[in-house]
């Protein structure tokens, strides 16, 4: 670490931020799940803090692999018992992203893991989800937008169930859809008739390519789904075919560091390819993806990003502004949200 390391902590804590990448059901506070569990009784080992911690949060001497990262989703999945809890973690994940100066967050989130345990319509969960979200952001005051995400290994029929609902609640808040889960098992091409009639209906769409599967995979996600991001996409760089599609079309990566160490797709931070994508000329955002799971907040992405990864506070200026850019808000709001942003930007180099 630098000398002036508590310094640099400031700058990144300063930075007014914007997150594209974040799952709600990854973003729950351990207290808040600890109460739940020991309310709730659940089959979770609730009187042993460490043991519980290690369900539901990545611990530093575990292994980085997808199926231990996704591991933690399985034990999350028993704690929505109720629309309360379904509207106390929405409403968390947007005071924590405020209290991290972040200033406009998209957060994803997945009406079926929250219906799953007490069979509650997709539909009233969704909206439990809005309202919460609507309020806590009012309340924080910061903008929150939500895309709701399905699943690569689930039905076609809950996926146009989901998108179908999303598509109808445009005006309350949700701007986009997602396409989750593993790549290599579901590449997803039979989603894409889905997903056009979603953009059809004005829906924005990202999806989960080129993380544990291919770069082939980010190809049949621009191709074939229509998607207008790509979540992740670190391993755009294996093909130059890839890479050359990607930045003829301006498709903007949502990148998340320390979740893809974590999960074994990189083996080690050092080793991200963020510097090396943004060597190539690719459009990158930085994200936390689960920052609950992960333990982190974005300023620790953006501390890595300029400590282990060498990449300038002038650069991460210009990525904050990119991603402001590749937000799903529309124009005249995108522009009002780039302004405040170069402001608030100018201000914290001040500081």
């Amino acid at each position: 670490m630098p000398k002036d390391s508590q310094h640099q902590k400031d700058i990144f804590f300063t930075l007014p931020k914007v997150e594209l990448h974040r799952h709600m059901e990854g973003s729950l506070r351990l207290a808040t799940m600890l109460e739940i569990a020991k309310k709730h009784q659940l089959d979770l080992p609730y009187q042993d803090i460490h043991k519980f911690q290690s369900l539901v949060q990545v611990m530093p001497d575990e292994p980085a692999s997808f199926q231990n990262f996704l591991s933690k989703f399985a034990s999350l999945r028993k704690l929505y018992q109720s629309p309360e809890i379904i509207r106390q973690v929405a409403q968390e994940a947007v005071f924590d992203a405020a209290t991290d100066n972040i200033l406009y967050l998209e957060m994803r989130f997945t009406p079926v893991a929250l219906t799953r345990m007490r069979n509650y319509p997709l539909g009233e969960a969704m909206d439990w989800v809005i309202e919460a979200v609507e309020d806590a952001a009012n309340q924080a005051g910061i903008q929150a937008k939500l895309i709701a995400s399905v699943n690569r290994h689930e039905s076609l029929s809950l996926a146009e169930e989901v998108i179908s609902l999303a598509a109808d609640r445009q005006s309350k808040g949700i701007v986009g859809i997602d396409l989750a889960g593993s790549e290599p098992d579901f590449p997803g091409d039979e989603f894409a008739p889905i997903f056009q009639e979603a953009r059809q209906a004005g829906l924005q769409i990202t999806a989960h390519a080129g993380e544990w599967g291919g770069p082939e995979i980010i190809t049949l996600m621009i191709e074939k789904l229509g998607a207008q991001r790509i979540g992740h996409g670190v391993r755009v760089l294996e093909d130059s075919n890839v890479v050359a599609l990607t930045k003829e079309r301006q498709i903007p990566f949502e990148v998340c560091p320390t979740s893809n160490y974590q999960s074994g797709v990189v083996g080690a931070i050092k080793l991200h390819p963020l510097p090396k994508m943004l060597e190539a000329g690719l459009y990158v955002t930085i994200n936390t993806d689960d920052p609950g799971i992960s333990q982190i907040d974005l300023s620790n992405e953006y501390r890595i990003s300029h400590e282990s990864l060498n990449i300038s506070l002038e650069t991460l200026h210009k990525l904050i502004l990119d991603a402001a850019e590749a937000s799903f808000l529309p124009p005249e709001e995108k522009s009002q949200l780039i302004a405040t942003l170069q402001q608030k930007l100018v201000e914290s180099a001040q500081h």
